[in-house]
Formats: structure tokens, C-alpha cells, sequence
């Protein structure tokens, strides 16, 4: 099959990517392995799909977005932004509402946002089409004086431009493979070391076990590493305020898949369990007034779950809080308010929401997404982008694939 070009992934980029294009007037064959269409956006944000954040500022995306180069999905994000998609959705008719932190999620289901991407890719104009072969495995890839050609389970296809929207390594269950990297060498591009990122982080066995029974405990927190700071050679200090989640197996919920895109094995959280409320303050009053528990004293700041955890670590905390020492009382304020620990590892990619690192940004355009090698272009989470927890990956998905498809060249060679 001949045609302008091939996209390889029909996730949330590989599926914007072919309607832009085929809207422009390609001819767009669409090609993936997995069984279903847009798996990925079908199971995010509990099935509702938080789509993009209002609160993303394309004017300094490195607050949003980490890489060896955070400054590079600049341009795709400023000229394709939130609002822009905000706007498709609203001319579909699909409702969708903010939860917090601007994060946007569909009113119904994620399956709305899956149903326009293929309307999309079903508008198409100026004779451009897209064609989607799935299920369908890409055998090989090579690249001659007629462009690329791609043999698959359903055949060869030959195109001028192929565009690699593969994704990640997470979430392998639903058909995440390493395919996009594997194309990305075998033409020489330069790779960023891979790694589960929006993960739950874990803790060895023994140190752990006195939070065990903390499982499935929630409160919001402060949490706190320090990250090497891009070209500097020095650390900065990464925060967020954020909900934790306590596990079996160590910690998750919000705050800490936000900083497990920044963690470093080796080093440690530093977190603030009680950020809103003067605990050493707190204990020094009641200690003057009261006559509980210091156990019962606590479960008044903190939930009593997590009160008793910490008593019981300590027998000179196992009395009324009018006999304790201050001294006592501080060290508990301070074990409660810089809890410091470290991970012994993550829950790997297969609860990782994405994956940090992937195709070197220094091989790629920044206004176009084309790669070193002409015609190969890489858009989405296969890049070395990797956004907040909160609807920031996917508004890269939707700025990185439009910022591709606007620069593939049409049939008669022309860009615009």
C-alpha cells in the first residue's frame, strides 16, 4: 500500500496525529498491534480520562515537564494548547468538568474522547483519508529512494514520512512494547535511559513493617527530594502538596507519583505529614491541658491509624500527654513533620501511569518532531517528555502529534 505516510501507534498521538493529517489531505495508514483502539485512554483517569490541565503554562513548560531538555516541548505546547483542545471537545459536544489543580476529565467516559479521535480521523479532506490496520504487527522497517517501508502482518506500506507514536514501556498488559525505542536506534538516534515514572514507590520488608497496617490509609502531605537540577551538576529541591496513600508494599496516591518522576534510587523523601497544622505547637498546649492519651492526643491532628503507628515505635510515647518529656513531644513532632525514607524501588512499569527518558530530544525538531533522519518523525510519550501526574502527558500527545502533522509534507510536497 502507497501512501503519504505511516503512523506507527494508535494511541492518544498516533490517533490526533492521523486525523490533523488527513484533515490537511494525506493519505494516513494508521497501524497498531494491540486488539483495541486507544486502550491506554480508554483505562486513564478512572476511566474518565483527565485529557489536559488549564493550569499548563507553555511559557515555562520545565515547571510541568521533566527531560534532559524540559525547555524543548516549548513550542509544540504554545502552539497547541489546553484551550485548543478544549475547543475540539466543545464543537464534538462532549461534556467534561475540572476536578482541581485544573485538571479536566470527561463527564461520561474516556470513551467519548476515543469516539472523536476516530470521528477525526474520519473527517478527512482534500482527498486525505486515514486507513487503520489493527490488530497488526510491524515486522520490519527500512528506508530507500522511495521512503520508508514498512512490512506488517497485513502486508508492506511505503511512504515518504513515518511517524513513531508507540509510547512508553508502562502498563504492559494492554500491549506496551519497546518498539518505538528499537526504531529509533536501528537509525541511529541517541537514547535517554528509560525508567517507570508516576509510580508507586516501595520499601524493603522489615522497615517497613511497622506502616503496613497503614494499608490503604490517605491523608494529604508535603513531600519533598532533592533532583539534579539540568546542567547545573547541582540538586534542587522538588515539592509537592499533594494526597499520599499508604500500601501494603510502600507508599502511592498523588504526592508520590509526582515525585516518583523525580526520584533518584539511593536518595531519600523527606515528607511533612500534618502540612497544615503547628504540631510541636499543638502537643506543647495539650500537654498543659489535657490528660489523654498522647496516642488519643495526636489522633486529633492526624487520622488515629497513623497516630497509634507512631506511638508505638516509642515506649517513652506509651503515657498521658501531661507526663511526657518535652523533649519526646518535639522528637514526635519532628518524625511526624520531616519523616525521612528511603525507597527501596518502584512498582515497576506495569503500574507506572508512563515512562520517563525515550528518544533523545537533541536528534529531534522541536518545531516539527522530525528526527536526524529525514521523513522519521517521533511524537508523544516515545520522546523524552515526560509531564506532571494531571492531564500534562496527554496535552503533550495532542501538542506533539499536531505539531507533526502540520509539518508533514503533503502529496505535492509542500509543508503548510
Amino acid at each position: 500500500m502507497n501512501c503519504d505516510v505511516v503512523i506507527v501507534g494508535a494511541g492518544a498521538a498516533g490517533l490526533f496525529c492521523a486525523g490533523v493529517a488527513a484533515q490537511r489531505g494525506l493519505k494516513v495508514l494508521l497501524i497498531d498491534h494491540a486488539d483495541k483502539v486507544a486502550e491506554k485512554i480508554r483505562i486513564s483517569g478512572g476511566g474518565r480520562a483527565n485529557f489536559t490541565n488549564r493550569e499548563l503554562d507553555p511559557r515555562a513548560p520545565q515547571k510541568h515537564f521533566l527531560g534532559d531538555n524540559p525547555h524543548f516541548c516549548r513550542s509544540a505546547l504554545s502552539r497547541y494548547t489546553p484551550q485548543d483542545f478544549v475547543g475540539l471537545l466543545q464543537r464534538h459536544g462532549i461534556p467534561f468538568h475540572e476536578k482541581h489543580k485544573g485538571q479536566l476529565f470527561c463527564d461520561r467516559s474516556a470513551d467519548d474522547l476515543i469516539q472523536m479521535l476516530l470521528q477525526e480521523c474520519a473527517a478527512g479532506a482534500m482527498g486525505g483519508s486515514v486507513t487503520r490496520w489493527q490488530p497488526c504487527g510491524v515486522k520490519a522497517v527500512r528506508h530507500g529512494p522511495a521512503g520508508y517501508e514498512i512490512d506488517t502482518d497485513h502486508g508492506t506500506a511505503t511512504a515518504p514520512s513515518l511517524v513513531v507514536a508507540t509510547g512508553g514501556l508502562s502498563i504492559p498488559k494492554i500491549g506496551a512494547t519497546d518498539l518505538g525505542y528499537r526504531l529509533a536506534r536501528q537509525f541511529g538516534l541517541r537514547m535517554v535511559d528509560t525508567r517507570p515514572a508516576l509510580v508507586p514507590l516501595t520499601f524493603d520488608g522489615d522497615g517497613w513493617a511497622p506502616y503496613a497496617q497503614l494499608a490503604g490509609l490517605a491523608l494529604p502531605v508535603q513531600i519533598e527530594t532533592a533532583h539534579p537540577s539540568t546542567g547545573s551538576g547541582r540538586s534542587a529541591k522538588v515539592a509537592f502538596d499533594e494526597d499520599l496513600l499508604f500500601t501494603h508494599r510502600g507508599l502511592s496516591g498523588p504526592a508520590v507519583l509526582q515525585i516518583s518522576s523525580y526520584w533518584q534510587a539511593g536518595t531519600p523523601l523527606r515528607l511533612n505529614l500534618t502540612p497544615a497544622t503547628d504540631v510541636a505547637q499543638a502537643l506543647a498546649r495539650a500537654k498543659l491541658t489535657s490528660r489523654k492519651l498522647i496516642a488519643n492526643e495526636l489522633a486529633g491532628l492526624v487520622p488515629s491509624r497513623l497516630a497509634d503507628a507512631w506511638v508505638q515505635q516509642d515506649a517513652a510515647l506509651q503515657r498521658p500527654i501531661s507526663e511526657a518529656a518535652d523533649k519526646a513531644l518535639n522528637q514526635l513532632a519532628q518524625r511526624l513533620t520531616q519523616w525521612e525514607l528511603i525507597p527501596t524501588g518502584t512498582e515497576g512499569y506495569k503500574k507506572a501511569e508512563v515512562t520517563a527518558g525515550g528518544v533523545d530530544t537533541r536528534d529531534l525538531s522541536s518545531q516539527t518532531l522530525e528526527s536526524k533522519q529525514p521523513g522519521l518523525y517521533f511524537i508523544g510519550e516515545v520522546v523524552d517528555v515526560t509531564g506532571w501526574l494531571g492531564g500534562y502527558n496527554f496535552q503533550w500527545a495532542w501538542a506533539s502529534a499536531h505539531a507533526c502533522a502540520t509539518a508533514l509534507p503533503t502529496a505535492l510536497g509542500s509543508g503548510a
